[in-house]
């Protein structure tokens, strides 16, 4: 028997024997399926790990949380904590809105909340953020704090949710200095872009290298790379999804904060508390839904005017003064 077919058997045994039991018919039973990276890569899936430890802290219920390493996984996962009776099942990313569309219409009685991904069924909720906003605060305080004029983003996968970061990004920069110049560049095409540090490392040195000094990562754990390069280097990092500051303080500017933790909560709490709605919702500034990370560890490198500014620019855009132009309604990076 080959390597790969007993390492398929192992995982399947391990499923099987973690979803062994079907739930008392009075206990809530919420269940997650991670992506990519797993739920400790420090950046969105561990956010949303955060939620739902947050929920399990307060209420005692426990949860099953499935991690995915093949793109099969996503709609087994799901189906399999569908059939073993999950009240509510959160499904991670954007990539697996197909999975959820196809095993959300088998179980019409089971609610899913799709965390950055779209799927229109009575029994699914859907939740975005408006992360060119987010994005935008964080690149006004990489040109506020530059000192070569040059900036970087190092994306993940090449999608449009990554370029909505980009733009959100650039679009920040140029209101502080619109002669500034920002340099883009993506890890890769398909979902291993996610997972490799070491390219994300390399990117971001060849950023440096002309003449970068402070560069934004939204890239998952392929994002941790770049941070590494960023200290190794002496220059400035901003982390992403969660708060990513305190993985190298001093050397990570910010991080530009989604609240995936905060919807993942709210989704199983509104699923026990009966108050649970299907439908599609945005989350941004006005929402705390994203924004921009201020502690400890990054407390000497924001000055009060430079805290005061970005403050003012969240304001305006919450009340609709200040326009972010968003990748997607744009078709393209106009602004």
């Amino acid at each position: 028997m080959s390597r790969a077919i007993r390492a398929a058997l192992a995982a399947a045994a391990l499923l099987s024997c973690a979803l062994s039991a079907p739930k008392a018919d009075a206990a809530f039973f919420p269940g997650v399926v991670f992506d990519y990276g797993g739920k400790y890569d420090k950046s969105f899936n561990e956010g949303v790990l955060t939620g739902i430890e947050r929920f399990r802290r307060e209420t005692g219920v426990t949860y099953k949380a499935l991690e995915i390493s093949n793109d099969v996984q996503r709609e087994q996962y799901l189906r399999r904590l569908a059939e073993h009776g999950a009240d509510i099942i959160l499904a991670v990313g954007f990539s697996q809105a197909p999975a959820v569309a196809k095993v959300a219409k088998e179980f019409p009685e089971i609610k899913f909340t799709l965390i950055d991904g779209v799927v229109k069924l009575p029994n699914v909720q859907s939740i975005l953020f408006s992360e060119q906003e987010g994005s935008y605060l964080v690149g006004m305080l990489a040109a506020l704090s530059s000192k070569t004029h040059t900036v970087g983003f190092v994306g993940g996968m090449d999608i449009p949710l990554i370029r909505r970061f980009a733009c959100g990004y650039e679009q920040g920069v140029k209101a502080v200095a619109p002669d500034d110049h920002v340099i883009t560049n993506m890890v890769g095409t398909t979902p291993a872009a996610w997972s490799d540090p070491t390219r994300g490392g390399e990117l971001a040195k060849s950023q440096f290298d002309r003449g970068v000094d402070v560069v934004f990562a939204a890239a998952g754990q392929s994002g941790i790379g770049v941070l590494q390069a960023a200290k190794d280097a002496g220059k400035l990092s901003i982390g992403v999804d969660s708060n990513q500051n305190h993985l190298f303080p001093g050397s990570v500017l910010t991080s530009m904060v989604k609240r995936v933790d905060v919807a993942a909560y709210n989704a199983i709490k509104a699923a026990q508390d009966g108050t649970w709605q299907p439908g599609v919702r945005t989350l941004g500034l006005k929402e705390d839904g994203v924004g921009w990370a201020l502690d400890e560890n990054n407390a000497k490198l924001v000055t009060p005017e430079m805290k005061a500014e970005l403050d003012a620019a969240s304001a305006e855009i919450q009340a609709g003064t200040r326009k972010v132009a968003n990748y997607d309604e744009t078709n393209g990076c106009k602004y």
